[in-house]
């Protein structure tokens, strides 16, 4: 079975006011590139070539200026327009048809992984059900926290818990296999009046088939929704991408070290973007992207 990929980028960006005043969270910049890219960039790694971004009214035709139909990348960007925010599972209904016969896998916009994604992969070509991730963190109270047995199996999950039954925390990052669609539409609304993605998580656990998958010390998980959190994004990444010479998040050169693209179209790429100082990251990479 495939898997689709769906970038949940809509939403009003009201924490990070007034940057948002004129265009999404999520074209905001993450040190020396859009933070759009960066869950592009995971979905990507993950193997995921058809891509379905959810996004406002206002600012869908600026992603869609900005990332075009992703030929340039060997990948399929389609868009839907979600006129108000009813919550993350909604972003199921909307995908509905985008989705068809095969599982998904849905990434919200201002989440950041760096780091080997073989948690990822495994979870995409193991998943039977849905599987969540869980994330070892200080303060599990401020997230929706899953606990878990020796199986993998989940045994509850729950949001924002003033006692958390344990220390890991849910990333915006999921895989769900087909009902999914069928779950979303049954869903009620939550008091907020919204769908909620732990409601749709607990349906999959009364039915025994909601797995977890641990991500290790090793990957970084960032959450870029705050002033604070997308300053500290912005500077981890730039201390990464200067210590080790490589971009992250690059996508041009993720297409071509994953095969969605060759050599001649890569080169065709690179070529028409602007002289920058990305464009001349691009051509310096080439040849090692190849050889790697």
């Amino acid at each position: 079975m495939a898997t689709k990929g769906i970038v949940l980028a809509g939403g009003s960006g009201t924490r990070l006011y007034p940057m948002t005043a004129v265009f999404s969270k999520q074209l905001q910049i993450i040190y020396d590139k859009p933070m759009i890219y960066y869950p592009i960039s995971t979905l990507m790694i993950a193997g995921i070539k058809d891509i379905l971004l959810i996004s406002t009214p206002a600012d869908t035709p600026n992603f869609e200026k900005l990332l075009g139909d992703g030929s340039q990348w060997g990948i399929n960007i389609s868009y839907k327009v979600q006129n108000k925010p009813k919550g993350i599972a909604e972003a199921f209904i909307y995908g509905e048809e985008f989705i068809g016969n095969d599982q998904v896998c849905l990434i919200l916009g201002d989440n950041l992984f760096y780091g080997r994604l073989d948690f990822l992969r495994h979870a995409i070509l193991n998943n039977v059900g849905a599987t969540v991730f869980g994330y070892a963190v200080n303060n599990p109270q401020e997230y929706g926290v899953v606990e878990f047995g020796a199986d993998n199996k989940v045994l509850s999950i729950e949001e924002k818990p003033a006692e958390p039954k344990s220390k890991f925390a849910i990333p915006g990052l999921y895989v769900f296999d087909n009902d999914v669609v069928k779950i979303a539409k049954n869903l009620a609304p939550s008091p907020r009046g919204e769908l909620e993605i732990t409601d749709m998580q607990k349906v999959y656990l009364e039915r025994n088939k909601l797995n977890v998958e641990t991500i290790s010390r090793g990957i970084a998980w960032l959450d870029t929704g705050t002033p604070d959190s997308l300053l500290e994004a912005s500077t981890f990444i730039h201390a990464i991408e200067k210590r080790q010479g490589r971009k992250i998040a690059c996508l041009e050169e993720i297409a071509l070290e994953y095969g969605f693209i060759d050599r001649a179209k890569y080169d065709q790429t690179v070529v028409n973007l602007p002289n920058c100082s990305y464009k001349d990251y691009c051509v310096q990479v080439a040849d090692d992207i190849q050889g790697r």
